[in-house]
């Protein structure tokens, strides 16, 4: 019998995370289904930050930042494990923006939408002090704010669990192969990771494939319909760290653009990010080597000591599926999110919601907008309930992660103080299933590369759909960062053994 769903969504992203948890916790039945791994394009390949987009205010994206600020503090109080304030170091540049101009932008970026936790912008001198010490002697001073940092692809692994645990069905490595309107419902044809084909009925549908969206909706036969959507890539750099204090530099460049310098992963310096227009592949994107000079020599603008190419020890790009305002200035292009709703032909017809754009920040207003739009065709008179709903492995005493840090450290003293902050920084409150009745590295398990246990595998596998080293390696973690071939391939291993186990136990 062919199951039917209230609710199918394509695109194991954070938008279409977000949606699938907040239509569960609406009491819809809903199936989330994703071509690869869960974040596995855009949603693992952003600046990783929380912010409201100071430079938006250049193009009058009021509504976007305002929007993006007030979030900043509801997602902090949601995930105080993977959500963290970070300070922003904005030098002046004499040659580029005044600074009556930083002055006003900053204090609409104070005023635009209430504060809680975060502090205010302020001036800042460079000299003699830690935020000085990476720059050019040029640069005298400039302004300080406040914005969020965020493990993205662990946003969206949380919002994907917690629609499960309130009843959604999430499928990945799961191709949606086509999709067929029947007047009141939508047949799609699902694709396994086997090959195994399965056919299931949704009473409405959302289209939150990123940048294969235009994809989903010629899948649907509307392809005459299809919104604009236009493909930018962002690439980033990762180098060694270049300042010792925990601020990100916020650097302007000539061009209008600017660039972050964000500590990452305690010994790295992330540098980003490019805007080029993507026109082959979006699965296959990748670093240009003139996007690399261009961050580099953007970045070498400000720093006392120049990186240079042999610095860059990682790099990755991602795809942002834009909504197309015909801006011909890529940077340009609003970065707020429209939606395409389908409805049919007649009032009765079974609906399909396209998403273009957005933003990592804004994704749980976005979810919220989307339901509001569904929710009523689909005969659901639920109230909105994600603003105050806790994500899971945050459910911190009053969200306070020092407190549960040092409480950790006291229950697990058994744990080497680097790997119980990674688990704790991953996993807040969920790291005592991971370390269950272990009493000692040895209950662990195996170490099958430094400091990644048995435990923290098994743990991935059974909660979090992770399949292969690479899931675990740049999505659930960044351990992939100065892991050696030999550790990789013990990982690989491992997971090839488990695959092995299963097969026999069927």
């Amino acid at each position: 019998m062919t199951k039917t769903y209230d609710l199918l969504v394509v695109g194991g992203g954070i938008n279409g995370a977000g949606i699938a948890r907040d239509a569960a916790g609406r009491g819809l039945s809903v199936l989330l289904v994703e071509q690869r791994d869960l974040a596995s394009a855009t949603s693992s390949s952003s600046t990783k930050l929380i912010h409201g987009g100071l430079r938006y205010l250049e193009h009058y994206e009021f509504r976007l930042v305002r929007e993006a600020l007030q979030e900043r503090e509801v997602l902090l109080a949601a995930a105080p494990h993977i959500i963290w304030p970070l300070t922003f170091v904005l030098p002046h540049h004499r040659g580029l923006r005044p600074k009556w101009m930083l002055r006003a932008g900053l204090f609409l970026y104070d005023h635009l939408a209430r504060r809680k936790r975060l502090p205010g912008s302020r001036a800042v001198s460079f000299k003699g002090t830690p935020e000085g010490d990476p720059l050019k002697s040029d640069y005298a001073g400039g302004f300080s704010y406040s914005d969020c940092w965020v493990d993205d692809a662990r946003l969206v692994v949380l919002n994907a669990q917690d629609a499960q645990a309130r009843g959604a069905e999430i499928q990945t490595r799961t191709k949606c192969a086509s999709l067929m309107r029947h007047h009141d419902h939508w047949n799609a044809e699902l694709i396994g990771p086997d090959g195994s084909r399965q056919s299931v009925q949704a009473k409405a549908v959302v289209n939150a494939a990123g940048p294969w969206v235009t994809e989903m909706v010629e899948n649907a036969g509307l392809g005459k319909k299809a919104a604009g959507l236009r493909l930018v890539t962002g690439s980033h750099i990762v180098v060694p760290r270049i300042h010792d204090h925990d601020h990100c530099y916020i650097f302007q460049n000539s061009d209008g653009r600017i660039a972050f310098a964000i500590p990452y992963q305690q010994d790295y310096t992330l540098i980003g990010t490019t805007d080029v227009a993507c026109t082959g592949d979006p699965a296959q994107v990748e670093i240009s080597d003139q996007e690399i000079d261009y961050l580099l020599d953007l970045v070498n603008g400000y720093l006392a000591k120049p990186l240079s190419r042999g610095d860059v020890v990682w790099d990755y790009s991602g795809v942002r599926p834009l909504y197309d305002d015909k801006n011909d200035n890529a940077s340009a292009v609003t970065r707020d999110y429209v939606f395409d709703l389908d409805t049919g032909d007649t009032e009765s017809s079974a609906p399909i919601l396209s998403i273009y754009g957005g933003k990592i920040t804004t994704y749980r207003r976005l979810a919220e907008h989307a339901m509001q739009k569904l929710a009523p065709v689909l005969g659901n008179d639920a109230k909105d309930w994600t603003a105050n709903a806790i994500l899971p492995g945050g459910d911190m005493p009053d969200g306070d992660f020092d407190a549960f840090l040092a409480t950790a450290k006291a229950t697990y003293d058994w744990l080497p103080d680097t790997l119980l902050y990674r688990l704790v920084r991953s996993y807040g409150t969920a790291i005592s299933t991971i370390i269950g009745a272990a009493r000692s590295l040895r209950d662990l398990g195996t170490e099958i590369a430094p400091n990644l246990y048995e435990a923290e595998l098994y743990y991935l596998r059974a909660k979090e759909w992770v399949c292969c080293a690479e899931d675990v390696l740049w999505r659930r973690t960044k351990l992939g960062l100065g892991m050696q071939p030999d550790q990789v391939k013990a990982i690989e291993q491992w997971f090839a053994a488990q695959a092995r186990l299963g097969q026999a136990a069927q």
